[in-house]
């Protein structure tokens, strides 16, 4: 079985970041989903799913946050439902996020340094430079 390393502080960042996210769209609501799921469901009034959404930690500042990566594996899940997919990268002073299918980046062999019990910290990953498709929320 694979450790999580997922701290309360990154539970908070991640919720602070959504709520960011949603906080411009009062007609949507979001569900937090399981733990080997994509991070959260988009739901319209009705209840109905429109997007998901998968929140990454970004160590950094909005301004030197490029390329943001993500890993290949998280990206092919997000995608998986075909229903808006959206990445929201969550740096220390706001978010930025956009929609996979309107993004461009490059795949290469990467992540973070191996820890103990930890899987998958060396990994396929997808960088994403600074682009157009990409958004930001400032806190």
């Amino acid at each position: 079985m694979t450790k999580r390393f997922e701290s309360e502080s990154d539970r908070q960042r991640e919720q602070q970041a959504i709520e960011r996210f949603i906080k411009l769209r009062p007609q949507l609501k979001f569900k937090k989903l399981g733990p080997n799921q994509i991070d959260y469901k988009i739901l319209n009034q009705q209840g109905l799913p429109v997007s998901y959404v998968e929140v990454k930690g970004r160590n950094k500042n909005i301004s030197n946050a490029y390329p943001l990566p993500i890993s290949a594996s998280k990206v092919v899940k997000l995608c998986q439902p075909r229903l808006n997919p959206i990445i929201i990268w969550s740096c220390y002073d706001g978010i930025i996020y956009g929609e996979v299918t309107k993004l461009t980046g490059e795949f290469r062999w990467g992540g973070r340094k191996p820890r103990e019990g930890a899987a998958n910290d060396q990994e396929l990953m997808v960088y994403y430079p600074k682009q157009s498709g990409l958004k930001y929320l400032r806190y």
